[in-house]
C-alpha cells in the first residue's frame, strides 16, 4: 500500500477519486435541487447550458494565463472556490435569490470542468501513456458512481433526526471537496521542466488534418450525447416517473456496471480491429437511439438510455487516447485545454437541444442524437484510417 502511495500520480488519482465522489453525489441531484427551487426543466437546461458555454470564456482564459507548472495552484485555489460556491448554494436553499441560486450554479459548472480538465496534464508532466489515460478516466467515472450510491443510500432517510434531502447532500459533498482539497495542498511535485510551446495552438492543430478531424469529432459526440441525455435525471422522474431514490438507483448499478465494463474492456477484451471497437461504442449506441425515436416505447427508450451508459466508459484507450497522445508535451496543456472548450461548446449545445426537445417528447431527443451520432460513427471511422495512415498508437 505504501508502495502505491508513494507514486505521486496515485496520489494525484486519489485527489480525483474523491473529488468525482463529490461531483457524482451533487451533479446526481443537482437538477432535482434546482427543480426543488421553483425551475422547469426548460430554465434549468439553460442554466446548466449557459454555464457549459460560459466554461469556453473560463477555458481560454485558464489557457492564457496557467502554465503547466503552475497547475497544481491553479487546481488548488480552484477547488478552495468551488468549496466556498458550493456553501454559499447551501445556505441559499429555499430563498428567494433565485437569480444568485442561477449565477451559483453556472459558477460552480464552471470551476468543475476546469478542476477536470487540468487532472490529465499534471498527470502527464509526470507519466504519459494510453493506459494511465484510461485509468484517470476510470477513476474518475468510479468516483462520480460511488458518490451516486452515497446519495442512493442515503436520500429520504431520517438519521439522527436528520433527514437526507437535496440539500444534506449537497453538505456531504461539500465535505468530499473540503478533503480532497486537504490531501491536493499536502501534495508534493516535482519542478516540472518542459519549454512553453510558441506555436499557436489553433494554428498547431487546425492546419493538421487528423487533429481537425478530431477536434470535430470531439464536438460532435458531445452535442449528440447531450441532446439524449443532458437531462437524464429529469427524463427518468419526471417523464418515466421514476421516484428519486429509484433513479438514484437505477445509475447507480448502470454506473458501476458500466466501470465492469470499461476495466474488462481496458485489461481483457479490447478487439484488435479498431473498426470493431467503434461499432461497439457508437454503431450499437445509435441503433439504439434510432429505435428509440421510430418506436417511442418507453422499454425501448430505456433500453437505449442503457446502454449508451454502460458502454460510455469502455475502449477509451482507442476512442480518445492515441489521439491524445500524439500531441507533444510542450503543446499537451493548450490541446486539452482547447478539447475541452470544444467540448463543451458540444456538451452547451447538446443540453440546449435537449431542453427543447423535452419539451416536444422523448422521442425527438434520441431521434435528434441519433442524426448527430451517425456523423460522429462517421468520423470515428475517418480517423482510424488516418491514425493507420500516419502510423499513430500502433
Amino acid at each position: 500500500m505504501s508502495k502505491i502511495w508513494s507514486k505521486t500520480e496515485n496520489k494525484i488519482l486519489m485527489i480525483l477519486l474523491l473529488f468525482s465522489i463529490s461531483i457524482g453525489l451533487w451533479n446526481n441531484f443537482r437538477q432535482l435541487w434546482m427543480q426543488d427551487n421553483g425551475l422547469n426543466p426548460t430554465e434549468i437546461s439553460q442554466i446548466i447550458s449557459f454555464g457549459t458555454l460560459f466554461c469556453v470564456i473560463g477555458i481560454l482564459i485558464f489557457s492564457k494565463y496557467i502554465k503547466l507548472d503552475k497547475i497544481k495552484n491553479f487546481i488548488t485555489i480552484a477547488l478552495f472556490l468551488k468549496v466556498i460556491n458550493l456553501v454559499i448554494l447551501f445556505f441559499i436553499n429555499h430563498t428567494s435569490l433565485s437569480s444568485f441560486i442561477n449565477l451559483s450554479i453556472i459558477s460552480d459548472i464552471i470551476i468543475e470542468r476546469l478542476i477536470i480538465i487540468s487532472i490529465y496534464p499534471l498527470i502527464v508532466t509526470i507519466k504519459k501513456s494510453n493506459t494511465l489515460y484510461s485509468k484517470r478516466k476510470l477513476v474518475e467515472y468510479t468516483g462520480r458512481d460511488l458518490g451516486v450510491l452515497v446519495g442512493g443510500f442515503i436520500i429520504g432517510k431520517t438519521i439522527l433526526g436528520i433527514v437526507f434531502n437535496y440539500n444534506v447532500c449537497l453538505f456531504i459533498s461539500i465535505v468530499f471537496s473540503i478533503i480532497s482539497l486537504l490531501i491536493l495542498v499536502k501534495v508534493k511535485l516535482e519542478n516540472v521542466e518542459t519549454k512553453p510551446s510558441k506555436d499557436n495552438i489553433f494554428k498547431y492543430i487546425f492546419t493538421n488534418q487528423f487533429r481537425t478531424t478530431y477536434i470535430i469529432y470531439n464536438l460532435i459526440g458531445q452535442i449528440a450525447y447531450s441532446t439524449a441525455l443532458g437531462l437524464k435525471m429529469l427524463t427518468l422522474t419526471n417523464y418515466l416517473n421514476f421516484s428519486d431514490s429509484a433513479a438514484t438507483q437505477y445509475f447507480l448499478v448502470i454506473g458501476l456496471l458500466a466501470d465492469l465494463i470499461g476495466i474488462i474492456a481496458l485489461r481483457f477484451h479490447t478487439p484488435k480491429n479498431d473498426f470493431i471497437t467503434i461499432t461497439i461504442k457508437f454503431g450499437i449506441r445509435f441503433i439504439g437511439y434510432s429505435f428509440a425515436f421510430l418506436s417511442n416505447h418507453m422499454i425501448v427508450i430505456i433500453l437505449a438510455m442503457s446502454w449508451s451508459l454502460l458502454i460510455s466508459t469502455a475502449y477509451e484507450n482507442v476512442t480518445d487516447a492515441p489521439y491524445i497522445n500524439s500531441i507533444e508535451l510542450d503543446k499537451q496543456l493548450a490541446f486539452t485545454n482547447l478539447r475541452y472548450m470544444i467540448g463543451s461548446l458540444g456538451e452547451a449545445i447538446g443540453t440546449f437541444l435537449c431542453g427543447i426537445m423535452y419539451a416536444l417528447g422523448l422521442r425527438y431527443m434520441f431521434g435528434l442524437s441519433a442524426f448527430f451520432m451517425l456523423a460522429q460513427l462517421t468520423l470515428a471511422y475517418v480517423l482510424i484510417h488516418q491514425r493507420r495512415k500516419l502510423k499513430i498508437g500502433t
